[in-house]
């Protein structure tokens, strides 16, 4: 599993674009540059709670678009599929091994 920064900026990458221009802004600043929550509300002049508020609201908003479009556990799947397509390749034996491959290539294009 990986820790929250990590799992917002993965949300960011994939639903930054649907929040408002402040939304961004501020997860942005949260969550890529490590800014404090009173750093934050210095740099956009409002109060920490507000810019604590705009956060959960926004991870809220991201979290839920990811249950409803799923495209990070999509892109997570595949993947993993693709690391083990490359574990198979480097190790490549027999004609199993490349049928291996070639189903999970073919699973990766179905989804």
């Amino acid at each position: 599993m990986i820790d929250k920064i990590s799992e917002m900026s993965l949300h960011l990458d994939f639903y930054g674009s649907l929040l408002t221009e402040k939304q961004k802004q501020v997860m942005g600043y949260y969550f890529e540059e490590d800014m404090s929550l009173g750093e934050i509300s210095e740099e956009l002049h409002t109060s920490r709670q507000a810019v604590y508020d705009l956060i959960k609201r926004s991870e809220k908003i991201l979290r839920k678009y990811e249950a409803e479009l799923g495209l990070i556990n999509r892109f997570m799947a595949q993947k993993e599929k693709l690391i083990e397509i490359k574990k198979i390749l480097i190790n490549y034996h027999s004609h199993d091994d490349l049928n291996r491959a070639i189903n999970l290539v073919n699973e990766i294009i179905e989804m």
